[in-house]
């Protein structure tokens, strides 16, 4: 019986994609390690120039560990490098994102082949188990409309375009059926869900808290402009997790021209004070140290940061990604520099989390994620990690902490 070793690079949606690979092995088996495997599945990320440099270096690596297993790239640089490493002979095959349900087949073929399909198809495996998790990833659309400065995604996702309705609700029916009781709704960009055939993200929320057994959802990333009055009206519903992550990427107007952004600062922040009165807690992305970014515009943007009331934060300096338009943008901001102001902006929210969680008033709805020996992780409904001493094992479990320390790097409870 042969036994498939899967490497996932990147977002949660490559996570959902390596799953849907993984439940239609048919008669292969999941390997525990690259040493053990026949076949190396790679499932990569090219967002970034370094990205790609990580899948590369990962793939020479394999080779040493295990010279005897075969190697198939995929994901989203199968789109940008897989000719490449296919020619060089790095990678035995090479399929796309539309490709990954002949997983099969390709396991079984043991000739080289390169079928990077095409960018406008849409899964239709429906899901039932999460290897090792305790929270279930829905992914309910595919590729980007939106055409930002640094951005590659749309260039190997494609156009956005949506799962079948029919076929999500019934997914989360069965993982329901299984034992998960939390969702997370993911995708390249979620929030235009339905928008091609009159639907939208609301209008599926309603319908998945129908589902016996739903108990929370949580969304993995909104733009601003996808917050409308009928999202908004949602917001007080149970089943909606306290948290929204909300994608800013930079608070100066210039910087936003510059990243050809859709969001300004001003409707921005009416927003975000908008939804914090109704209890949420709030993330953004940020990117630090893009192209143009001089020391007024840092000044303002760290000035406005300060005003919005931010729970967490995916900051990341930004990295030279080949064929974007920020390429080739000019001034280029100093490593150094870029660093320092990473550090400022992480160090801020982290400030704002912290009087967040002492703020907060009633008890913690956690589920329990990992953990042994009397101490266990899980994460609550505002998104904070929480960390709860008991002496059974909870792994799997809601627990409710009615009383809770609030500690410097996340809350802490006991049973």
């Amino acid at each position: 019986m042969k036994k498939v070793f899967f490497k996932t690079f990147g977002c949660r949606t490559n996570q959902f994609d390596t799953q849907v690979m993984i439940s239609r092995l048919g008669e292969y088996r999941v390997a525990r390690s690259e040493e053990e495997a026949d076949v190396i599945v790679v499932n990569s990320c090219t967002v970034t120039n370094g990205a790609d440099s990580g899948v590369r270096g990962y793939i020479n690596q394999v080779h040493r560990i295990n010279g005897e297993a075969r190697v198939l790239l995929t994901g989203c640089g199968a789109h940008t490098k897989g000719e490449s490493l296919f020619d060089a002979g790095k990678v035995d095959g090479v399929f796309g994102h539309s490709e990954k349900e002949k997983i099969r087949d390709f396991l079984g073929n043991e000739g080289r082949f390169y079928e990077i399909g095409d960018l406008k198809h849409v899964d239709s495996t429906v899901v039932e188990q999460f290897v090792g998790k305790s929270r279930a990833f829905i992914k309910i659309q595919e590729g980007c409309d939106f055409r930002c400065s640094y951005c590659i995604i749309p260039s190997v996702r494609g156009d956005a375009r949506s799962m079948d309705e029919e076929l999500i609700l019934e997914q989360v029916r069965r993982l329901a059926a299984n034992g998960f009781g939390e969702f997370i709704l993911t995708g390249t960009n979620v929030g235009s869900y339905g928008k091609e055939r009159g639907g939208s993200i609301a209008k599926l929320l309603k319908r998945m808290s129908f589902v016996r057994g739903v108990r929370r959802i949580r969304i993995g990333s909104l733009e601003p402009v996808q917050i409308t009055d009928e999202f908004k009206e949602l917001l007080t519903e149970r089943w909606m997790a306290r948290h929204l992550h909300i994608a800013l990427q930079h608070t100066s107007t210039k910087m936003l021209q510059i990243m050809n952004r859709r969001n300004r600062f001003e409707s921005d922040l009416a927003l975000f004070e908008e939804i914090a009165e109704k209890g949420y807690a709030l993330g953004t992305d940020f990117i630090v140290g893009h192209p143009g970014e001089g020391e007024r515009e840092w000044e303002e943007a760290i000035g406005r940061l300060k005003r919005l009331p931010l729970t967490h934060i995916h900051a990341f300096t930004y990295s030279k990604r080949d064929g974007t338009a920020s390429s080739t943008m000019k001034p280029v901001v100093p490593g150094d520099v870029a660093k320092a102001r990473h550090r400022e902006l992480t160090s801020i929210v982290k400030a704002k989390n912290h009087a967040f969680r002492r703020s907060l008033k009633g008890a913690l709805e956690v589920l329990v994620e990992s953990g042994n020996e009397g101490r266990y992780l899980g994460l609550d409904q505002y998104f904070n990690r929480v960390e709860i001493a008991c002496d059974r094992d909870i792994k799997g479990e809601w627990i409710t902490l009615e009383t809770f320390e609030v500690a410097e790097g996340g809350n802490r409870g006991r049973l």
